[in-house]
């Protein structure tokens, strides 16, 4: 057995449902692995006293047990003191300073084999000191955000980096971000690229029109998902819908920018068009995607976003701006179109697709290689090769 402990900053619980989705699948995924068994820590952040997590924003998150069995899995969930501000910078020395005690007790019981961890910052650095405390290998993954972001800060990017030279092993969600890792000095020979999955069972092609009827829609419907933030270019559709008369968008996703994205479509007199849908459980986004002639996302970075595929698998075509692994996904006509981050290319690409529309049986066979057998596979050998790279082996 390989003996897996799961660490991520990024893991969905009973406040935040829709947290970190594909971390939550991919680890589903190999803890049912026959050969792994599997522990998840989940840490999350909290302020550093009582007083403030009463605060709204923190009155619930707090209150999660420090361990529960999530879908199947075992998972501890400990609050790590965070600062405003600052707490960035501070977070994988907190995250490691409040797992020394947790992770030493974990292993009285659970001798894990490696260290799994699923996003690059600030779970990486915390990471690899555990691994080194433990003597056991560890696998950072990078999935475009923790690369680009903590990337672009100084004091992150020395620990980003410092963390991905002393890493075992690597993973990156796309060709594009492994290269841009590498440009970051990190070693490309401990570097694979590890696509995601989609369930091609759930996201597939459906009745369009009795999708759409059954959001109310009549009429061309475009779709945009994500974290209603600047980055996504949720602002630049909406802009583009002024070119594109008679068309419908719908915006799901919950974030800072959606006052203001509110009020932008008020100002440009698109509130019989355009909505917000607010957030929505994954379960509801195959059919919406499915719905729709076209999904948009003009992200300003990205790794390899899970919405493109799973829009993709669902038959319907992308309109997506060229970052990240955008090409490796967008490769045929039928896929979609990679455009400038402009509204007038961003509606360009929409029209025309619209005008000349791949069928949902073409568009979807673009990502019939994306699934979550062959992540599962991938991630089982990756780290069993670490494993036994140490002379461990896997017992």
């Amino acid at each position: 057995m390989l003996r897996v402990l799961t660490l991520s900053t990024l893991f969905p619980d009973r406040t935040r449902p829709g947290f970190g989705g594909f971390v939550e699948r991919q680890t589903l995924g190999l803890a049912a692995h026959p050969g792994v068994e599997l522990r998840v820590v989940a840490p999350y952040a909290a302020p550093p006293t009582a007083w403030a997590k009463r605060h709204p924003a923190y009155r619930e998150i707090s209150q999660l047990p420090p361990r529960e069995t999530w879908k199947g899995i075992d998972v501890h969930r400990p609050q790590f003191p965070a600062l405003p501000l600052i707490g960035g910078r501070l977070n994988p020395w907190s995250i490691w300073w409040t797992l020394l005690p947790l992770l030493d007790a974990i292993r009285e019981d659970f001798p894990f084999d490696v260290i799994d961890a699923e996003f690059f910052y600030p779970d990486g650095p915390a990471a690899v000191w555990l691994g080194r405390r433990h003597g056991v290998p560890v696998s950072i993954k990078a999935r475009g955000s923790d690369i680009h972001l903590w990337g672009g800060i100084a004091a992150s990017r020395r620990m980003l980096v410092a963390a991905g030279r002393a890493a075992d092993g690597m993973l990156a969600v796309s060709g594009a971000l492994r290269d841009d890792m590498i440009a970051m000095g990190l070693p490309g020979e401990r570097i694979m690229v590890h696509h995601t999955g989609v369930d091609q069972a759930v996201f597939r092609p459906r009745d369009r029109p009795a999708a759409k009827a059954a959001l109310g829609i009549a009429g061309p419907l475009v779709v945009t998902a994500g974290n209603l933030i600047p980055l996504k270019g949720q602002g630049l559709v909406i802009e583009a819908m002024r070119s594109l008369p008679g068309v419908t968008l719908l915006i799901a996703g919950r974030g800072p920018d959606r006052e203001r994205l509110a009020a932008q479509i008020a100002a440009e007199g698109l509130g019989d068009r355009v909505r917000l849908l607010g957030a929505l459980p994954h379960e509801k986004l195959p059919m919406l995607f499915a719905a729709a002639d076209v999904v948009a996302l003009p992200s300003a970075s990205e790794g390899l976003a899970n919405v493109w595929v799973e829009a993709l698998a669902c038959g319907t075509p992308i309109v997506i701006t060229d970052v990240g692994g955008a090409r490796e996904v967008v490769g045929r006509p039928a896929a979609g179109r990679l455009v400038e981050r402009t509204p007038a290319a961003i509606a360009a690409g929409i029209a025309g697709l619209l005008a000349d529309p791949p069928s949902p049986a073409e568009v979807a066979e673009t990502v019939r290689d994306f699934t979550w057998e062959r992540n599962t596979e991938a991630l089982y050998a990756h780290l069993t090769a670490l494993v036994q790279a140490r002379g461990d082996g896997v017992k």
